[in-house]
């Protein structure tokens, strides 16, 4: 039996979960705990406040160690999360603890692999469609940020996923209602271009509520009050109908796409409502591709420490045959 210590670091909150591979190579789940990011001022202090949780594997007793980070990795050791107050170098970490094997990783790589675990099997059906073989899967999802990655195949049962940074770049507006947001959010959040980050994510939701209802509220609070505010989820499905739109043309993901992220995991009304697959399948050019792609919902939200053992025993397997 192998013992897999797998971690998904995000912006509010960091899950840490404790996989074993049985002697059939079967993944299983035995432990989760999750810790507020924002409650720890270094990436050394939140392993310390792991541990301090009565988290039942430590990192240098596992066999593999996988972090999953929401940020671009530098090396495959270093991160500078653009959401978190502190940095990862996990160079800096294996001078005082010893790992026996350990791997960073981009968050949404994580949550690309989780789309071949069980997390993925029980993802909900959005939009019917049909898959081509081999094709990208595109996977996409918004919570403190709007993240995006691929999964590829690549052979004899393993897989390949790339990473994006997607969500940092802009985001496109189409009516004069949707330009006079653009301004509103220019002047809130003081940006130099307004980013898929801010429109679609749990602060999006709220700067879009107070830009449509006038109120300020959290994103929790708008969420569970979609009932009374109809335009609110309206736009909010738009939106979010039109980033997964472009993604899978940027990528022609005709293997399917994944939504996953804590967002629509907590509130799937946006993806449930018809404005999301109208935005999904409106194109002047290409209405015919997209009507053939699929589009489910991970409500897991420890898919990405299950994507990140999927990769943990990927890894194991290979080290194995080599």
């Amino acid at each position: 039996m192998k013992h897999i210590f797998a971690a998904d670091i995000g912006g509010t909150n960091s899950r840490f979960g404790h996989f074993t591979v049985t002697e059939n190579d079967c993944l299983l789940l035995a432990e989760v705990v999750w810790l507020k990011t924002t409650d720890a001022g270094s990436f050394r202090h939140l392993l310390d406040n792991l541990g301090g949780n009565g988290f039942p594997l430590l990192p240098e007793a596992a066999d593999i160690v996988v972090f999953a980070v929401a940020g671009p990795v530098e090396d495959g050791v270093r991160s500078r999360p653009p959401f978190i107050a502190w940095d990862i170098d996990l160079s800096s970490v294996q001078e005082k603890v010893d790992l026996k094997k350990c791997l960073l990783i981009n968050d949404f790589v994580a949550q690309a692999f989780a789309c071949s675990s069980e997390a993925g099997e029980r993802a909900k059906v959005i939009l019917t469609g049909r898959t081509v073989a081999g094709a990208p899967v595109a996977v996409i999802g918004a919570g403190t940020g709007l993240g995006k990655a691929l999964l590829i195949q690549a052979g004899h049962g393993r897989y390949r996923a790339i990473p994006s940074e997607g969500g940092h770049s802009n985001f496109s507006f189409v009516t004069e209602r949707e330009h006079a947001y653009q301004e509103f959010l220019l002047r809130e959040h003081h940006e130099q271009y307004v980013t898929g980050n801010t429109v679609v994510s749990g602060k999006g939701l709220s700067y879009l509520h107070h830009f449509l209802t006038g109120r300020k509220k959290e994103p929790e609070e708008v969420a569970q009050e979609f009932s009374l505010y109809p335009e609110t989820l309206a736009w909010a499905a738009k939106f979010y109908g039109r980033a997964c739109r472009n993604y899978v043309l940027e990528t022609l993901a005709r293997g399917g796409l994944f939504v996953t992220g804590g967002l629509a995991a907590r509130a799937p009304e946006m993806l449930e409502h018809s404005e999301f697959g109208k935005e999904f399948r409106s194109s002047d050019t290409l209405a015919h591709l997209l009507e053939q792609v699929p589009v489910s919902l991970i409500t897991d939200e420890n898919s990405g420490l299950w994507g990140a053992a999927v990769l943990a025993r990927q890894t194991l397997r290979e080290a194995t045959d080599a």
